[in-house]
């Protein structure tokens, strides 16, 4: 073995403590990089073969009632493969054992293809039982996910009202859809309270008198078809049968919010690692600086000995390659860990074919070669001057920095610290850069604690705007179709039933600057208390007596602002036209809706006095005989029960953001760790003789701690407020990179998140420094003094 080689074995050893800990910030800037991104390729390559395999239609469209007979033309479009149509309906479900009905959408399904196996699009995988068969009895498959948290299983029987109709449906299986990976109404989990219903598609169309219709459509285009020019094709010709507007698969619901946690991945998986490879150089930069000054007697035998620069240069390389590679290798090891759990979530809410963790090549090879790259690169910054000295320069010490008066000193306050104190601001602002980068990587430390504890203050604001400012009442009915407002007065009637407010809300597609974007208009009274239109900034507003308001977030998409006029095309029923100026725009967190006073909407759609929901509040102790009212109401199919789908988003967001914000913890704290004892073990190597002759001389060892930690405890008091300040700038950056065009989240860090995350960095900072304490406690005296440096 080689000299060099010995020498470097000996540093690794001598640095083991602090080669551990910038290892392991390495480790976990690794961990997160390969974990998040393991799992976006795995849910990717899940979600490609799942609709490939399944067949997902790449247009979709849904009608009020539309004659089979278009399905030719439809097929004839330009670019158009292959059109499948169904029916489908929601209907309220009756579950045994359970007091509130739940929300199912019966979906039409072709028993003859599916028993052969020759679905079309968006074909189903059975997981368990079997398909329906023709008979007597109304046979379903449901989704898998809803019949695990409802323990349902083949054989179960539970009642729908179809069409007015109370009916017995049995479940014969469960199977998975690539149309409803994520099977919701409005966009957030909703396992507990919505179910799929694949039942014979004849049957379902005797049921709601669809004979010769159909009221939704699919489309797969050919490869590389746009699909631009098709949708507005099938908009044309299904625009006179009440057509709600063609979509993409980029828009379809479940696919959206597919591809948009695959983006939000992607940005966990670049932003916060990248923060951690950062500090990992500058920590190397350090220490390694602080080697070479102690070892330039060392390189200049070398250098005597006949090794070049090349060659000393790349053994400090090689000694931060080295440990950056066993950061690498710990790292890989924790992202397996980290990626499963991340991934098993996951699979708790989207429903794959197959969905396995794995960890492409290409990932393993980027790991290593940022790894690589950043710590040769805090290497070289540290050791170029160095290497390049002659033997008889690196012989001699390094020059003495030249030493003038503090600031404060300057303005003369030196005199109100003492010499204990000015030893402290001296050191500080002598070395101001190691000062800065220490500083600002312990606020790294807190930013990155407060970006994975803030989801949930986030959470708890939109689920009080939504469900209690929004939404205050307790319960919302839909109907099958628009009826009159007298049903309000029958509904007051139902047990418990303090209040009930009608409601309106009709697809509509909005015009503006040549610009047009398909969404939902609501219509409330002016006195609405039950759901009402809440402005995140300014509260429950009462919509203008003129005009038109808008989401902001609709307004943006149109590019108009308050005064601007606006077309608006009702989608139904008369599919009457309005144009209207924008009187208000609305700052609101999720969709795109536009709102109208009810007497309004009804005069502008020429439809009517009519109503399409119901928003009642209900006393909790009547909720049993309420609900039992409500599962005897033929004009009801869709039933929201805030208190047991708040329960349930709760439950699922809290659980996953729960483990995100730990495992955002576990790194805050390693990076805090690494920041504090490496910069406690360096002040110690350089202050050693300084702080050894200061024993000599009857200073306590109390006394010699607090000089040489004292610069750290301030640069930790310093780093707090400010990474406080960055935590908010990386929450405000998280979430204008993971916003999509429907959801905006708000940037709230509650004062708890605050407090918590300058606690927990501060403990792991404090429990480093006094690490460090014990060694100055067992300072060998003697052998320290031997040499000054």
């Amino acid at each position: 073995m080689r000299a060099i080689h010995t020498k470097l074995l000996r540093d690794l050893w001598r640095l083991r403590a602090q080669v551990i800990t910038i290892a392991l910030v390495v480790a976990v800037g690794v961990a997160g990089f390969v974990g998040m991104f393991s799992v976006h390729e795995s849910l990717l390559a899940a979600r490609d073969a799942f609709y490939r395999d399944n067949r997902l239609a790449d247009v979709f469209v849904t009608a009020k009632r539309a004659p089979v007979h278009l399905r030719d033309r439809l097929q004839a479009i330009d670019g158009v493969l292959a059109v499948q149509l169904t029916v489908q309906a929601d209907a309220q479900i009756d579950l045994p054992g359970v007091d509130a009905p739940v929300t199912g959408r019966f979906v039409g399904l072709d028993l003859a293809r599916a028993q052969a196996g020759r679905q079309g699009l968006n074909a189903l995988t059975l997981v368990k039982g079997r398909w329906p068969e023709r008979g007597n009895a109304l046979e379903a498959v449901v989704n898998d996910r809803f019949a695990t948290v409802r323990g349902l299983r083949p054989g179960d029987a539970v009642h729908a009202i179809l069409n007015g109709r109370r009916e017995r449906v049995v479940l014969v299986g469960t199977a998975i859809s690539p149309e409803y990976v994520f099977a919701s109404r409005g966009g957030a989990p909703d396992d507990q309270t919505f179910g799929l219903w694949w039942v014979d598609g004849q049957r379902l169309e005797d049921i709601f008198d669809l004979q010769g219709a159909f009221n939704q459509a699919a489309l797969r285009l050919h490869a590389g078809m746009p699909t631009a020019p098709v949708m507005e094709a099938v908009d044309r010709l299904l625009a006179p049968y009440g057509s709600l507007g063609a979509v993409d698969r980029h828009d379809q619901l479940s696919a959206r919010i597919v591809e948009d946690e695959l983006s939000q991945l992607k940005v966990l998986g670049t932003v916060l690692p990248s923060i951690f490879l950062a500090v990992a150089m500058f920590v190397l930069n350090v220490v390694l600086g602080r080697q070479v000054a102690t070892q330039r007697s060392q390189i200049a035998a070398l250098k005597a000995l006949g090794y070049g620069n090349g060659a000393i240069a790349a053994h400090y390389i090689e000694l931060a390659l080295v440990i950056a590679g066993l950061g690498v290798a710990a790292g890989l090891a924790l992202s397996g860990w980290i990626g499963r759990l991340t991934l098993g979530l996951y699979d708790e809410v989207f429903r794959f074919n197959q969905l396995a963790y794995a960890t492409p090549a290409w990932l393993l090879l980027a790991a290593t070669g940022i790894a690589a790259v950043a710590a040769a690169a805090g290497t070289w910054a540290a050791i170029h001057q160095v290497v390049r000295l002659s033997p008889a320069q690196a012989m001699q010490p390094p020059t003495p920095p030249s030493y003038r008066a503090t600031l404060l000193e300057r303005l003369g306050l030196g005199r109100q610290l003492g010499p204990g104190g000015m030893m402290v601001v001296r050191n500080l602002e002598r070395r101001p850069l190691r000062s800065l980068f220490t500083v600002g990587g312990i606020a790294a430390a807190v930013a990155l604690q407060i970006s994975g504890a803030f989801w949930l203050d986030a959470i708890a604001h939109v689920v009080d705007v939504q469900f209690r400012q929004v939404q205050p009442g307790n319960v919302l009915l839909s109907f099958h179709q628009p009826v009159r407002q007298d049903v309000v007065r029958e509904l007051q009637r139902l047990p418990g039933v303090q209040r009930a407010e009608p409601l309106r809300s009709e697809p509509v597609r909005v015009h503006a600057h040549g610009r047009r974007v398909d969404t939902t208009l609501q219509g409330t009274l002016p006195d609405a208390q039950l759901l009402r239109v809440v402005d995140t900034s300014l509260g429950p507003i009462e919509l203008p007596d003129h005009g038109i308001t808008l989401s902001h977030l609709l307004a943006r998409e149109l590019g108009v602002g308050l005064g601007d006029t606006v077309e608006l095309e009702f989608r139904l029923w008369h599919r009457a036209r309005a144009t209207l100026t924008v009187s208000a725009i609305v700052n609101n967190q999720m969709g795109k809706p536009a709102y109208l006073p009810l007497a309004q909407m009804n005069r502008l759609s020429r439809d009517g006095d009519a109503v399409t929901s119901a928003a009642l509040q209900v006393q909790p102790q009547a909720m049993p005989a309420f609900w039992a009212a409500v599962k005897q109401a033929p004009v009801i199919d869709n039933v929201f029960d805030k208190q047991a789908t708040l329960a349930s988003f709760e439950a699922t967001t809290s659980r996953n953001m729960g483990v995100l914000s730990a495992i955002l913890t576990v790194f805050a704290v390693a990076m805090a760790v690494g920041i504090t004892y490496n910069a406690a073990r360096i002040a110690l190597s350089e202050r050693a003789w300084e702080l050894a002759s200061l024993r000599v001389l009857g200073m306590t060892r109390a006394e010699v701690s607090a000089l040489l930690l004292a610069p750290l405890a301030l640069e930790l008091l310093l780093a707090l407020p400010l990474g406080a300040a960055a935590g908010w700038g990386l929450a405000k950056l998280l979430m204008a990179l993971m916003s999509s065009e429907n959801i905006e989240f708000p940037v709230i860090v509650a004062p708890a998140t605050y407090g918590w995350a300058v606690l927990i960095v501060l403990a792991a900072g404090v429990a480093s420094a006094l690490v460090v304490r014990r060694r100055i406690d067992h300072l060998n005296l003697v052998a320290v003094l031997k040499v000054r440096e």
